[in-house]
């Protein structure tokens, strides 16, 4: 079977979803960082049918989203599974991981790049790791059109982001009722706890959010699935939008 391939962004949470998911099923592969924004055309170029990374070009089919890509490679790959055998407990997973990809993912990538903006520098934090040829700082300094265009296309707007912090503590009571129950963070990772823990750590990438999150059942448990995550983004969210976390 032929080494993946994976077209990413640096920070990208699904991504970071995808590379767990490839590590838990001993697949080995290469990663291709993108840069944001450009990334679209690149994609489209190496034959994917949409725009979006992560992008996972692997046993001759080209992939991508990070829950079709989790069902593929459990098609393609099927130990260890990524979801439970048990009915309701796999249920439960695909919950949960409906959830994680259809109202987390966003909500959180909204938030970043709307403290993004207030703290342009923060950007080059992201790069730890990452394959792009580009040294932090130049980063930092030249990445103003990268960060407007990435605001604007995921309609970081300060009334979305208000929206979603307002919305934040019942997603996180509902998550570590998850955890309490056993869908999430258990001895066994699954899809559900890829497909979250990545976006629980990207939101812990901000100061503002790190202390409502960090000591919470599905901090630790994001922090179990997803040790390493890149990024620091200092305060930059106005006290009032945070008071419904307080």
């Amino acid at each position: 079977m032929s080494k993946a391939t994976l077209y990413s962004l640096p920070g990208s949470h699904p991504a970071v979803s995808v590379k767990l998911m490839l590590d838990y099923k001993g697949i080995e592969y290469k990663t291709i960082d993108l840069m944001p924004l450009v990334h679209k055309g690149v994609v489209r170029a190496a034959g994917f049918p949409g725009t979006t990374v992560p992008a996972l070009k692997f046993n001759g089919e080209k992939l991508q989203g990070s829950v079709d890509i989790a069902r593929a490679l459990d098609r393609i790959v099927p130990e260890p599974p990524l979801l439970p055998a048990d009915a309701e407990a796999r249920k439960q997973v695909l919950i949960a991981e409906a959830f994680g990809e259809a109202e987390l993912q966003h909500a959180v990538r909204q938030i970043l790049w709307n403290a993004v903006r207030r703290r342009p520098k923060s950007i080059a934090t992201f790069l730890e790791g990452s394959s792009l040829p580009l040294p932090p700082k130049v980063a930092a300094y030249t990445s103003g059109p990268i960060i407007w265009g990435e605001y604007k296309v995921n309609d970081s707007t300060d009334e979305n982001v208000r929206n979603n912090l307002a919305a934040l503590p019942e997603w996180l009571d509902r998550m570590d009722a998850w955890v309490a129950d056993g869908t999430l963070g258990g001895e066994t990772p699954n899809a559900a706890d890829f497909q979250i823990a990545t976006s629980i750590r990207l939101a812990m990438t901000l100061e503002d959010l790190r202390p409502f999150i960090a000591e919470r059942p599905i901090g630790q448990a994001a922090v179990k699935t997803c040790p390493d995550y890149a990024g620091d983004v200092p305060p930059a969210l106005p006290a009032e939008w945070l008071a419904p976390l307080g």
